[in-house]
Order: structure tokens, then C-alpha cells, then sequence
């Protein structure tokens, strides 16, 4: 299964989600399942967003809204509100960025109902509860980093 190269790194279980994609390229959520019309592989309606100015941080498959970070080496609270460099890029829920894609419905009311439902039934902005999931590493060094999923 391919997986981005400029997808971050899986963050700890608990910590807010990076947009690393893993879980959904291991196998899709229960709200995957039924988008996808499946219960293996990855989801479907998993997207790649590209990043390529500095922002706010914005939580994958959240509300859409800023996530306000602390910086780490600062300690609790004192880094909140400091711009961070966004990543060259990052996964999104497809039914939470644009439902109407993932289902075809366009529908501005039935999106806003999808993006909603969504945002609830993926559990957005609780915190990664993925196992630790890895890349597997490129065979004889080539992919430019992608890889499958051990």
C-alpha cells in the first residue's frame, strides 16, 4: 500500500492527529466501511492535501478550525497560538473535507449533514487511537520514501 512521502510521521496514541494517514491506509474506519464497500485495504475516501505555505496547524479530519499548538520545548500552554510550519502536505477524511466528492451528493444540506456525522463518527480531534503502524521501507532504497505498511 502506497504511502505518501511527505506523509508526517504517526504521533503517539492520544496525541492530536498529523494527518499521517496510516490508520485509513491500514484499513478504513467503520464510517470507511460503508463509503468504501469495504471491510480491508485502505479507505476510500482518504484524500492527500497539500501544504505549502505556513499556517496554523489544522487538525485532520477536524472541524476545520485552527488547532491551537503548544510548543514542546516550551512547556504546557506557553506555545499556544505560535504559527507552525505546516507540512509539505498531510491525509484528510474526504467525508469531512468534501463529502459531496467521496458520495457523489452535492447537495448543500446533505453535506453539511455528512460533514457533520463525519466529524462525530470518526471521532475528530480526540486523539490518535491507531496502534503504532510503520512504513515499510522502500525495497534497495528506491520509492523516495513511500512505502507499505508493516
Amino acid at each position: 500500500m502506497h504511502v505518501h512521502p511527505s506523509a508526517p510521521l504517526q504521533p503517539a496514541q492520544g496525541a492530536p492527529c498529523n494527518g499521517c494517514g496510516l490508520c485509513c491506509l491500514a484499513e478504513p474506519c467503520p464510517l470507511g466501511m460503508l463509503v468504501s464497500r469495504r471491510r480491508t485495504g485502505p479507505c476510500t475516501a482518504l484524500r492527500w492535501r497539500d501544504e505549502s505555505v505556513d499556517s496554523l496547524a489544522e487538525m485532520p479530519g477536524g472541524n476545520g478550525a485552527p488547532a491551537v499548538e503548544t510548543d514542546p520545548a516550551s512547556g504546557r500552554g506557553e506555545g499556544a497560538g505560535r504559527r507552525v510550519p505546516a507540512s509539505p502536505g498531510r491525509y484528510v477524511c474526504g467525508m469531512v473535507a468534501d463529502p459531496g466528492e467521496v458520495t457523489g451528493w452535492r447537495s448543500a444540506w446533505a453535506a453539511g449533514l455528512m460533514r457533520a456525522l463525519a466529524r462525530r463518527w470518526i471521532a475528530a480531534g480526540i486523539g490518535c487511537d491507531a496502534p503504532p503502524l510503520r512504513p515499510q521501507p522502500p525495497e534497495n532504497g528506491t520509492g523516495g520514501g513511500s512505502g507499505d505498511l508493516l
